[in-house]
C-alpha cells in the first residue's frame, strides 16, 4: 500500500524562481502554489530547478540544524541558555533525544518537498525543451538530499507514491523505507555520474553547480558508502539490510572511486581553487570566492528576494541565523567613566551588525579542549584566528555614546577600538583575578597585573562566557557610522562546499587503502601550508605577513591516520556543520567526543566540570521525526518498525 504524508506534492511549494535568458542572476517570482500543470511548461521546470537553490536556505543557515550537526560532538556543548533543543543533542545527561526533540527534523522536513521538485523536473524537463545541463542540476540536488538524508536516518523512501524516483502530485498518509544501498545505488551514485556528465565546467548562474560541484559530492558519496560496507565498528543500519553492494563492488572499490574523483576535481578545478590565507576563506567582504563550491545564499539587498526580515528575524528560516546560536552575550561588558570606577559603568561592546559580534543567543559553546587542544597551534597555525572571536573592542561611540575615554581593568584606560575583553591564547603562569570586586566588568571576567583588557583563560571557558564563531559571523555594509541592525537576518551565504574538501576525501581515501599519486602525507599538507599563511592577525586587528608553511609541513606526521583527518578536518571546517557527519561516517563519534570540559552557567564560573556523553550505537542514526510519525496512517506496529531503533 502506497501513503506517503511527508508533503511531496508540487503544488505544496512555498515559491519558485523564474529563470531570465539574458541574466546569470537567478529572479526569484514567490508563487503561493505549483500546480502539476505548471511542470508543463519550460518555465515551470526552470523556477522549479531556481526553488532547489532557494531550498539550501531552509537548511542550512538555520540555527537549529547547525546544532543537530554540532552540538554533542566534541566541537559544541549547549550553552548558558540552551534549551531542550540544544540539552537533548548534547548527550551528556542534560537531556535525552527523542523524535520529538531531535532538530534533524529541519533536514527532513524540507529534503522530500525539494527531491520531489527535482523527480518533476527529471521527467518533465526533456519534453518540454529543457537541456541536459540545466536537468543535471535537478540530479545533482537529488543525489545532495538523498545523501545527506541517508548519512542521517540510515535508508529512506525513494518512492514518494507514484514510483520509485518519480514525480508525486497526490498526498500520502504512508510511506516505505529503502535501505540504505539502494537510496546509494539507485539515486545518490546514479545521479551524481549524470550530473558530472552533463553540467558545465562553468557555473551557468552565480553559485550554480558544475562539474566540479558534482565531483566533490559524488567523491563524498563514494568514501560514505565505503565506510557505510566496511562497518568496521559494528554499527547497526536500518532498514536492517546485508552490507553487500547490489552492483558487486566492495569497500575498497568505492574508497579507490573517492580518491580517483577527488584528483579529478584537484585536477580539473574549473573556476575554483583555494584561498590564498584561509583569512581569505571566511572573510565576510570575500563571500563567494573561489573556494566556495555551494552556499544557501542571502543578499542585502531586499528583505522579499532574501526571504527574511533585515531588521528583525525571529530566528526562522528562509533566514540565515545560524551564527546567532554560537554568540555569548558579549553585550553584559562594563567600563567605567572614572579610574577609580566611580559613576555608572557604560556597556561598552554594544550588540553590532559586524562578523565579530551580532546577535547573542548563547545556546552553543565551545569545548575547553576545542581551544586547548584542536587549535592548540595559535602561533604557527591562522586557523584558530580565523575561526574564532577572541578579542572583543569597544564600539561605544557607535551607539551614540560621546565620552571618548573609559576605564577598564586595573584603572586603565580604552578608547573605542581598544580591547575591552580577551580570551587568552594559554593558560598565563600568573594567577587571573576573576574576584571582580574593584574592576567589575559584569561578566565575570579577570585581570591580570598592567593589562586595561580584562581576560579569560582557556581553563575559564564556560557556556557563559566563550569565543564566538568568527567565521559565519553578521555582515552589513549598511552600518554607516552605527551599530547597524544585528537582530536582523544575517544577509551573508551560508558555506555548504568548500573545494578545500577534496583534499581531505583523497587524503581519507588513501588511509583506507586506495593507491595513487599523492600520498595523504602530501594532501594534507596541502591545506596545513595554507594555514601557515596570515596576512591578517584577526583578533589583534593588525597586519600579519607571515609564512609559517614550512614549519607546519615539518610537523605534520609521517603517518597520517583517521583520527589525525578528523582533527584536521575539525581546524579546517570548525563550526560549519561538518562535524557529526565526519565523526558518525568514520563512526568515531563515541570515542572522540566521549569526555569534554567547560564552566557552568553561572556569570563568574570558570570552574571547568568534565562531562561524559553516552553514546550508544543507535544513536549513529537520528530518529524519524515525530510530526512525521504522528501524520502517517499505519498501524502501531507498521509505525514501530519504520521508526530507528532506540527511540
Amino acid at each position: 500500500m502506497k501513503k506517503f504524508r511527508i508533503n511531496t506534492a508540487a503544488k505544496i511549494l512555498l515559491c519558485t524562481v523564474v529563470l531570465s535568458s539574458c541574466s546569470d542572476i537567478l529572479e526569484e517570482e514567490p508563487r503561493n502554489i505549483y500546480t502539476p500543470e505548471y511542470f508543463e511548461t519550460e518555465s515551470g521546470v526552470l523556477g522549479g530547478v531556481t526553488s532547489m537553490y532557494a531550498h539550501l536556505r531552509y537548511i542550512y543557515g538555520n540555527g537549529y540544524w547547525l546544532n543537530a550537526c554540532e552540538t554533542g560532538t566534541d566541537e559544541y556543548t549547549y550553552g548558558h541558555a540552551g534549551d531542550g533543543n540544544f540539552k537533548d543533542m548534547d548527550m551528556s545527561g542534560a537531556g535525552n533525544l527523542t523524535p520529538s526533540s531531535s532538530r534533524a527534523d529541519v533536514l527532513w522536513n524540507n529534503a522530500f518537498r525539494n527531491i520531489n521538485t527535482a523527480n518533476g523536473v527529471i521527467q518533465k524537463g526533456s519534453g518540454v525543451g529543457v537541456s541536459d545541463a540545466i536537468i543535471a542540476e535537478a540530479r545533482f540536488f537529488r543525489a545532495f538530499d538523498y545523501l545527506m538524508l541517508a548519512q542521517t536516518f540510515g535508508g529512506v523512501p525513494l518512492d514518494l507514491g507514484s514510483g520509485e524516483l518519480a514525480f508525486n502530485i497526490s498526498t500520502f498518509r504512508g510511506s516505505k523505507r529503502n535501505t540504505v544501498s539502494e537510496v546509494y545505488t539507485k539515486a545518490i551514485f546514479p545521479d551524481l555520474i549524470k550530473a558530472v556528465q552533463d553540467l558545465p565546467v562553468g557555473a551557468r548562474v552565480t553559485g550554480g553547480v558544475t562539474k566540479t560541484v558534482a565531483r566533490l559530492f559524488l567523491a563524498k558519496a563514494y568514501l560514505t558508502y565505503g565506510w557505510w560496507l566496511q562497518n568496521p565498528n559494528g554499527i547497526p543500519t536500518y532498514p536492517q539490510t546485508d552490507r553487500v553492494d547490489p552492483n558487486g563492488h566492495n569497500p575498497q572499490w568505492y574508497f579507490q572511486q573517492a580518491y580517483d574523483i577527488a584528483l579529478e576535481g584537484i585536477n580539473a578545478p574549473g573556476a575554483y581553487g583555494l584561498q590564498a590565507t584561509y583569512y581569505d576563506v571566511n572573510l565576510a567582504q570575500n563571500d563567494r570566492n573561489k573556494e566556495m563550491l555551494l552556499y544557501a545564499d542571502h543578499t542585502e539587498s531586499s528583505e522579499y528576494y532574501d526571504g527574511s526580515s533585515h531588521s528583525y528575524n525571529t530566528g526562522a528560516s528562509p533566514g540565515n541565523f545560524a551564527a546567532w546560536m554560537t554568540t555569548w552575550d558579549y553585550t553584559f561588558l562594563e567600563s567605567s567613566p572614572t579610574p577609580q570606577w566611580t559613576g555608572s559603568p557604560v556597556r561598552t561592546v554594544q550588540r553590532e551588525a559586524a562578523q565579530a559580534y551580532g546577535r547573542p543567543w548563547k545556546t552553543m559553546a565551545p569545548t575547553i579542549e576545542v581551544v586547548k587542544n584542536t587549535f592548540a597551534n595559535k602561533t604557527q597555525d591562522s586557523r584558530y584566528d580565523g575561526t574564532f572571536v577572541t578579542t572583543f573592542r569597544g564600539n561605544w561611540n557607535k551607539a551614540g555614546i560621546s565620552t571618548p575615554t573609559l576605564y577598564n581593568a586595573n584603572g586603565l584606560p580604552v578608547q573605542p577600538g581598544s580591547a575591552v575583553l580577551t580570551f587568552l591564547n594559554d593558560d598565563p603562569a600568573q594567577t587571573i583575578d576573576y574576584s571582580n570586586s574593584v574592576y567589575k566588568s559584569n561578566v565575570g571576567a579577570g585581570v591580570l597585573p598592567g593589562r586595561a583588557d580584562y581576560v579569560i583563560a582557556p581553563s575559564g571557558i564556560s557556556r557563559y562566557a566563550y569565543p564566538n564563531l568568527w567565521k559565519i559571523g553578521t555582515y552589513r555594509t549598511d552600518n554607516g557610522t552605527g551599530l547597524g541592525q544585528p537582530n536582523g537576518g544575517i544577509t551573508r551565504p551560508f558555506p555548504v562546499a568548500k573545494f578545500s574538501e577534496f583534499y581531505f576525501i583523497a587524503a581519507e581515501a588513501a588511509v583506507k587503502g586506495a593507491s595513487g599519486a599523492v600520498s595523504p602525507r602530501d594532501l594534507i599538507n596541502v591545506i596545513r601550508a595554507r594555514a601557515g599563511k596570515w596576512r591578517w592577525d584577526n583578533n589583534g586587528n593588525v597586519a600579519k605577513v607571515e609564512d609559517n608553511s614550512g614549519a607546519m609541513i615539518a610537523a605534520t606526521p609521517s603517518t597520517i591516520t583517521i583520527d589525525y583527518i578528523l582533527a584536521e578536518r575539525s581546524r579546517e571546517y570548525y563550526g560549519e556543520g561538518y562535524r557529526w557527519f565526519d565523526l558518525v561516517r568514520t563512526q568515531r563519534w563515541s570515542d572522540i567526543a566521549k569526555t569534554y570540559s567547560i564552566g557552568g552557567t553561572a556569570v563568574g564560573n570558570h570552574t571547568a566540570q568534565t562531562y561524559t556523553r553516552n553514546i550508544p550505537n543507535y544513536l549513529y542514526l537520528r530518529p524519524i521525526p515525530q510530526g512525521q510519525m504522528d501524520a502517517m496512517d499505519m498501524s502501531s506496529a507498521e509505525l514501530a518498525a519504520y521508526q530507528n531503533p532506540g527511540y
